[in-house]
Formats: structure tokens, C-alpha cells, sequence
């Protein structure tokens, strides 16, 4: 247990409970009984597909409530339905690629949107799969130029996805990776503020394959609360060390202090007057 306080905005509760035990939490991706966080079957339903309904004009859950006069409205929010072949281009041939090379790695969903293409990848196929991206001659994504996370606390067993923005310099391409992943301790963050370091998503760390994303995966730890399972040294990069809870995670709390102005108090966020 730190000896030291609670730093202000967070989560509140023991920072045992967010931190990685030295080595505990880093499972060896070869090991296949070291198994990482399911997601749910391979087939999508329009249910799985389902971000949230929103109410309202802004779908505000918290806060001053909507003034708008448009209270009333309802709406749904969610994913497409998986795209249908052809896709179009250059997609299809590598999508015919991937699946001789890796059978199998899809967890049940391929999205083509605004011109480019998203694979929904089964996380237990994910190493396999980034590692040919990378090495075969007819794929050559040489880059993962970005990796950052989503949470859908809504979606019930795939709350959090893993995103990855691979690049071809080679090729001139780019595709995106998504693992969707179960996040058990959604619950106890909604119960008590924070979770346990074992309730919380695994997802095998692709340093191995990509080197450079090291800091990206521990800035994803660090905002989203997802073990990257064989990373060499996963701890916090943008919070203090002793710091509750994952910030970008939407069950974390708004926080805030009250603001002083010509008199007159402004409230925290989640402390203000709702007009429901």
C-alpha cells in the first residue's frame, strides 16, 4: 500500500488494486494455458453491435439534464453490420491473405466505412496475425502507427476494444485492427471505483512484432486499464504512479473542484444541480 494520498480527481479506493504486482499480471503469450480475456461467440447480433441509447438531445447522463425541450427523443447507437464482399480494391486481396496465412482470425465482423477497413480480430489469433502482417511480402505493414482503446461500457462482453492502425510503406495501405475484449470488472469499478488488477482485459502485448509501440501500450494501461500480457515493463506513463483508477474509461468520475467566480461557486461536475 503507497504511503502517499490519494492524488485529487482520483478514482478513490486502494491503489492496490490498479497497480501490476511486480511480474504477476505478465503472462507468457506462448503458454496456452495462460489464457486471455474472451470476448463473446464469433457472431455479431444487432444486439452485440449496440453502443448505447441515448435519450434526449445530447444523451447527457449526468449534469444539469437536457434543457434543449427535446428530452423526449430516443436513440440508438450502434455498429454496422459486418460488410459484404467485395469490399472494393485492394481490400479484398489483402483480406484473402490474412485468412490463408492466419485461418480463422476473425472474430465475426469486417467493416468498410468512409474508405477504409476495419478486421475485428479474435485476441487469442492476434500475435499470429500482426507478425505475418508484418513479415509477408504481400501484406509488408512494416508500422503500427497508432494503438488506443475504446471503452463501450454499454456493449455486455466486449466492453473494451483494442484498436490498431497498421501502415505499408511498402504497399501504401493502411488497415486498422480491433480486438474486443470482456472487461469483468466493469462491476466492481461501478461498485466501488476501482477494480482489481485480476478482474481487468488482457490482450497479448505486440511489442515482440512492433518495438515501437511499447509506450503506446503503456499509455493504454495507463488511461484504459487493459494488461498487455509480455510487455517488459508495463507501468504508467501520464499518471503518478499512485494514482486510482484509468481516466479514460467512461464509469471514471468527472471529478473536478468547485470554482470561485466574482462570488458566485461553480459545483463540480457530477456535484451540479440536475433539472430533470
Amino acid at each position: 500500500m503507497s504511503d502517499k494520498p490519494t492524488p485529487r480527481g482520483a478514482a478513490g479506493g486502494s491503489d492496490s488494486g490498479d497497480r501490476i504486482p511486480d511480474g504477476r499480471n505478465f503472462l507468457d503469450a506462448s503458454n496456452p494455458d495462460q489464457a486471455h480475456t474472451p470476448a463473446k461467440g464469433t457472431q455479431w447480433t444487432q444486439e452485440d453491435r449496440r453502443i448505447d441509447t441515448r435519450k434526449g438531445m445530447w444523451g447527457a447522463t449526468s449534469g444539469p439534464g437536457d434543457t434543449s425541450g427535446y428530452g423526449g427523443i430516443v436513440r440508438t447507437v450502434e455498429m454496422p453490420g459486418s460488410s459484404e464482399r467485395p469490399y472494393g480494391g485492394w481490400f479484398d486481396e489483402v483480406a484473402d491473405r490474412m485468412e490463408e496465412l492466419v485461418p480463422d482470425f476473425s472474430d465475426g465482423l469486417t467493416l468498410v466505412d468512409r474508405g477504409e477497413i476495419t478486421f475485428f480480430v479474435r485476441p487469442e489469433k492476434l500475435l499470429e496475425l500482426v507478425k505475418v502482417l508484418r513479415d509477408d511480402a504481400a501484406l509488408r505493414f512494416e508500422s503500427c502507427s497508432c494503438l488506443t482503446c475504446v471503452h463501450y461500457p454499454h456493449m455486455e462482453g466486449r466492453e473494451m476494444h483494442v484498436v490498431y492502425g497498421l501502415l505499408s510503406m511498402t504497399h501504401n495501405r493502411r488497415i486498422r485492427l480491433e480486438v474486443a475484449l470482456a472487461d469483468p470488472g466493469q462491476k466492481d469499478v461501478a461498485r466501488t471505483g476501482h477494480s482489481d488488477v485480476d478482474s481487468l482485459p488482457h490482450v497479448p502485448s505486440i511489442v515482440s512484432i512492433y518495438p515501437h509501440v511499447d509506450f503506446q501500450e503503456r499509455e493504454a494501461w495507463d488511461m484504459f486499464g487493459v494488461i498487455f500480457d509480455g510487455h517488459p515493463a508495463l507501468t504508467r506513463i501520464l499518471m503518478p504512479d499512485d494514482w486510482v483508477g484509468h481516466p479514460q474509461r467512461k464509469d471514471y468520475p468527472l471529478g473536478g473542484i468547485p470554482i470561485e467566480y466574482k462570488g458566485a461557486v461553480v459545483p463540480p461536475p457530477d456535484q451540479r444541480r440536475s433539472y430533470n
